[in-house]
């Protein structure tokens, strides 16, 4: 731990097993490594594990003495990040750690995602494992994989062996909140084919940076620009010029906050259109308030590209206008609630391929199916075609619960007040893992993580410390 960023933080063993998962690449659909970290960590300390092909792995270890005949636990969070990084940053999330700093009670990544979500479910867990001296039930730890890219992994889980009947997943980002139910989702991609000609002129490109982005279920009423939107009607707006390229987003879960064009118009209007770009540019600042860094910029050079027709870069460009995005519908019955929403996440143009990638989310399974029709009724219209990627379900509130009602019990006791119990417009594989356990009872809690699925993630210190105190009571209570 010598040259460890952390180790002076508290709890120390946490902050241990969370900075040793920050230095193994582990962005979704690159967990291999740190499936096989949580294998070994199993294999050194003898407990007994299961690693499937997919990168899940469930690690048992046996009740304390005098908890042999108490139901057993899970303790779950998932290996996977959401790879983000700043305009400029030279990062390779394949291959290299992330630069962890302590920033007065936070913990961050310099020029990236830090990965807290949901790091820190598996450093809580492994310190409870790799800890004899605990009170604690029967556990099954579960680390799932690829949980940011329509939960895979949990899907595809084997749950004929676990034995839980409670489950404990850490996957939240508030503390104080119990989490007792989720949305579902949909993740789906529109795509369309179109014919390239060489054109010469102006080749131009311009460029929509640093806006805020942010986790496109818990910040997806925070009123921030989504780029990918946006820079279709900088595109509307100067004219529909011939489409080269577009790039925008990174991840279908995150609401994007850059965005690309390259274009080619005719020489002689070249002037015209970088004016009515600047123009629309300033006018699209005003009209973003939550996005206060947003920037605009705009470079051209003489040549030729490969581009779409006028016809089709027109078609192109309202596709992306047309679809819709962001809040579809409020929750009736929990006041301030998302219950349905939608956001464009990737947008890419390259050598006239087409696509356009969403993660659809909706706690209630009628207005989800509902809003699939209505992406793919979109798609129709301008000739593309549509395909589902992953779904996952629901978790639907349970009115009796009794691991709700120790956690209640416990927090009051810790905290000295009434935690929040509330569900939650973002997706969690608690509803996958009830439907594999029967009887399964649930609740996701978490320490405070800020501005996840964005360079400016932080985790608390010292919430952190808390909700491990708080993990360790309700341990010490089932």
């Amino acid at each position: 731990m010598d040259n460890f960023v952390l180790k002076d933080l508290e709890p120390k063993s946490v902050y241990r097993f969370f900075e040793e998962l920050c230095r193994i690449p582990h962005g979704s659909g690159n967990v291999k490594a740190a499936s096989d970290w949580a294998a070994n960590f199993a294999k050194e300390r003898g407990l007994a594990y299961r690693q499937d092909p997919m990168g899940n792995v469930v690690i048992w270890k046996a009740a304390s003495p005098g908890y042999e005949g108490h139901p057993t636990a899970m303790i779950q969070g998932h290996l996977d990040m959401v790879c983000v990084k700043e305009n400029g940053v030279e990062h390779d999330f394949e291959k290299a750690p992330l630069d962890l700093y302590i920033d007065g009670d936070w913990v961050k990544a310099r020029g990236t995602s830090l990965g807290s979500d949901d790091g820190i479910a598996v450093a809580m867990a492994m310190a409870v494992l790799d800890d004899d001296s605990i009170p604690h039930p029967p556990i099954e730890a579960v680390f799932t994989v690829d949980e940011e890219v329509g939960m895979p992994g949990a899907i595809g889980l084997d749950g004929s062996d676990l034995k839980s009947r409670y489950l404990l997943n850490v996957d939240s980002e508030v503390e104080k909140v119990l989490t007792v139910g989720c949305a579902g989702g949909t993740a789906c991609h529109i795509d369309a084919a179109m014919a390239c000609e060489s054109v010469e002129g102006a080749v131009c490109a311009i460029s929509l940076e640093n806006l805020s982005g942010g986790h496109s279920g818990t910040a997806i009423h925070m009123g921030f620009a989504n780029a990918d939107k946006l820079l279709a009607e900088g595109l509307a707006r100067i004219g529909y010029p011939r489409l080269v390229s577009l790039f925008g987003g990174l991840q279908d879960n995150a609401i994007p906050n850059a965005a690309k064009a390259e274009f080619v118009v005719p020489a002689d209007q070249l002037a015209a259109v970088k004016a009515a770009a600047e123009a629309w540019a300033a006018e699209a600042k005003a009209a973003c308030p939550n996005d206060p860094d947003f920037t605009f910029t705009w470079s051209d050079k003489a040549g030729a590209a490969a581009a779409l027709s006028a016809e089709d870069s027109r078609r192109a460009v309202d596709l992306v206008l047309a679809v819709p995005n962001g809040i579809q519908a409020m929750n009736p019955d929990l006041p301030g609630q998302v219950q349905t929403s939608l956001n464009l996440g990737i947008l890419r143009l390259e050598e006239g391929k087409l696509r356009l990638t969403f993660l659809l989310r909706s706690s209630v399974a009628a207005e989800l199916a509902q809003l699939e029709q209505k992406v793919q009724g979109v798609a129709t219209e301008f000739g593309a075609a549509f395909a589902v990627e992953s779904s996952y379900p629901p978790w639907e509130y349970r009115r009796e619960s009794p691991l709700r009602d120790i956690m209640v019990k416990v927090f009051q006791e810790q905290y000295g007040e009434a935690p929040v119990v509330e569900t939650v417009h973002a997706g969690l594989e608690c509803g996958i893992l009830t439907d594999k356990v029967p009887g399964l009872d649930a609740v996701s809690f978490g320490p405070d993580l800020v501005e996840i699925h964005s360079t400016r993630e932080r985790m608390s210190i010292a919430s952190v410390e808390r909700t491990w105190r708080f993990l360790l009571g309700v341990l010490a209570a089932l």
